[in-house]
């Protein structure tokens, strides 16, 4: 019995509404990082489904370069830490780690031999330091601030001379190695958020908060001129990308653009609108070979078409902020995985190939708690903003229409033979045709998770006390015939085998139990493994084996008449709890987290 990975969908990189996000590339053209959470994602820029997650900082991660080498990685996070580790193998072992600042990092720079870095950010003493990367000993000083730094960047030929930009409306312009102050450069009235040498460092380019870009000579730093005369953009620029031969670049703009720029002549040759709503602001760009790349405040990832700039040549999608839940449906043969995330934001993902859009329309305002398929081909959501909603897996579009609204918060939602039972805080609701039939309030129990049977004659309720209460379902209404079975904790999730002769249930003590249906929900077995909590199951469509996962990071896959034989997945998504479980096949498992990503498993027993 084996498992290995074979997918990651990442996750996008988390926003935050105008402050710059940098997104790098690898020297020799292959992949671009970026950073979300804790975590560092390296996709491939040809394929983006091809994606690397690195998972070893404690904080929250704001910045990460590759060295020109394309050897090393160093991120930086926002405690002031940096840390610089291995690209060639997929432990990415760490090589060194520093604390050069002691607040957030905000950028990186190396020199071109990979020997040097420079790093900026908030701190109480300094605002940055430059040092040796293999012994952390000082080749100079980053002064002339005031307030944090927010960019920096090392010209990479000799002479090296180096330009940060910060926080109060200046520049400084220093010479090195080590590296001294010059001067000051006083151009722009706002922050300064972005500065970059050209790649042949002729010149380099500061980009800020009053829509400006100054071009400098790159050597004596000498200005040369000002792109697009007064204004360049008309919202803060956040980043700039040169091209690889020196002579354009790209700038992203709070004004929901990207333009760009001919250096040498000073204008715009093209710009490419991005949107209207405040969410298509852009706030990072990437200039990697022929490849034009921009970022939303949404976290969507667009390649830019210089021939049709009205339209991207693909947008990238998917998640910023934790998956809450998941499912899996055939459509016309092929698998999709559905997810869903704190935002209330709903996904769909090719299973084999990663490609992924979102339902159109306006949907849920808040976490989505639970999701499934129902046999009408319609994803039945449930969501903290008190609501249920049915959404036509053809259509991915939202209805306005097809939204039950609930009178307590609905937490756990479940599907069959035309009924949806919905479980909410102190309340059990029986919708059919989309509309409430029946609800038990008053229950003098706390219901956690309920679940119909395939045939959708039996609903099971469980609850806070480690009981499983078991209702028929007549007609348009639930009745208690006083059947219960127990189990050891509070329940936390619960689900019947595909062809509905087992009932599994997870609780808080641990405990993962199997009853047998036909035999009068008898004891099949229990199965005792995680550390911690489990918190969500899901069944094998060979209904012999089902997967848990807990609050420890792990998951099991139990098979049900041997609960000693059992495959553990440990450290799945390392950082965050397995929040969904999902069978693509028999041996294809997807789990989610709150890592924002997407992983799948095969399975071999």
């Amino acid at each position: 019995m084996s498992y290995e990975l074979r997918h990651v969908f990442a996750s996008l990189p988390q926003m935050e509404r105008g402050v710059t996000k940098v997104i790098s590339g690898d020297p020799k053209g292959n992949n671009f990082l970026y950073t979300n959470g804790k975590c560092v994602i390296i996709r491939n820029i040809h394929n983006p489904s091809i994606a690397d997650i690195y998972t070893e900082h404690t904080h929250t991660v704001t910045v990460a370069k590759y060295a020109p080498s394309g050897f090393y990685i160093a991120s930086g996070d926002a405690s002031g830490k940096l840390r610089i580790w291995d690209t060639t193998q997929k432990e990415h072992l760490l090589k060194y780690e520093y604390t050069p600042i002691s607040g957030k990092v905000k950028d990186i720079a190396w020199t071109e031999d990979s020997k040097r870095i420079a790093v900026v950010g908030d701190g109480r003493e300094k605002f940055g330091s430059v040092f040796l990367w293999d012994t952390g000993s000082s080749v100079g000083s980053v002064s002339g601030h005031s307030k944090l730094i927010n960019s920096v960047d090392i010209r990479h030929k000799r002479p090296y001379r180096m330009v940060t930009g910060g926080d109060d409306c200046t520049g400084c312009f220093s010479e090195g190695p080590p590296f001294k102050f010059k001067f000051t450069i006083r151009n722009h009235n706002r922050f300064v958020n972005y500065v970059r040498f050209s790649p042949d460092g002729s010149h380099f380019a500061t980009a800020g908060a009053d829509g400006k870009i100054f071009i400098y000579e790159g050597v004596n730093g000498d200005l040369v001129s000002c792109l697009g005369g007064e204004v360049a953009h008309k919202g803060g620029i956040y980043a700039i990308s040169w091209s690889p031969d020196s002579s354009q670049l790209i700038s992203a703009s709070g004004d929901k653009t990207v333009k760009l720029w001919d250096v040498g002549v000073g204008t715009a040759v093209t710009t490419f609108p991005m949107g209207t709503e405040v969410a298509d602001q852009q706030l990072g760009c990437l200039w990697q070979n022929n490849h034009l790349l921009s970022i939303s405040l949404s976290g969507y990832i667009n390649y830019l078409d210089k021939n049709n700039p009205d339209r991207p040549i693909r947008t990238i999608k998917g998640h910023s902020k934790s998956i809450q839940c998941v499912t899996v449906h055939r459509s016309d043969g092929r698998p999709y995985i559905y997810t869903a995330s704190h935002d209330g934001h709903i996904n769909y993902w090719d299973a084999e190939t990663g490609e992924n859009d979102c339902f159109s329309g306006k949907g849920h305002s808040n976490q989505v708690s639970k999701m499934v398929v129902n046999d009408a081909n319609e994803v039945v959501t449930c969501s903290m903003d008190d609501t249920a909603r049915y959404t036509n897996i053809k259509k991915h579009e939202y209805s306005a229409t097809d939204v039950v609204k609930m009178d307590f918060q609905p937490k756990s939602i479940s599907t069959a033979e035309g009924l949806t039972l919905v479980i909410c805080i102190g309340q059990v609701v029986l919708l059919k045709d989309k509309r409430k039939v029946f609800a038990l309030e008053n229950l003098g129990y706390e219901p956690e998770v309920g679940v119909l049977n395939p045939t959708g004659d039996t609903a099971a309720v469980g609850g806070t006390d480690g009981t499983i209460r078991l209702y028929s379902v007549q007609g348009n209404t639930l009745k208690d015939e006083g059947k219960a079975i127990q189990v050891k904790g509070a329940i936390t999730d619960m689900a019947y085998s595909n062809d509905g002769a087992y009932l599994a249930v997870i609780d808080d003590k641990k405990v993962a139990t199997v009853f047998s249906v036909a035999d009068g929900y008898s004891l099949k077995n229990e199965y005792y493994g995680h550390h911690a909590k489990p918190v969500t199951l899901a069944w094998s469509p060979d209904n012999e084996h089902f997967a848990t996962g807990g609050m420890d990071m792990m998951v099991y896959i139990w098979t049900v008449c041997d609960p000693d034989k059992r495959i553990k997945l440990p450290d799945c998504h390392k950082l965050h709890h397995v929040s969904g479980l999902s069978w693509i096949d028999a041996n294809n498992l997807v789990t989610t987290s709150h890592d924002a990503s997407i992983k799948q498993w095969t399975i071999a027993y």
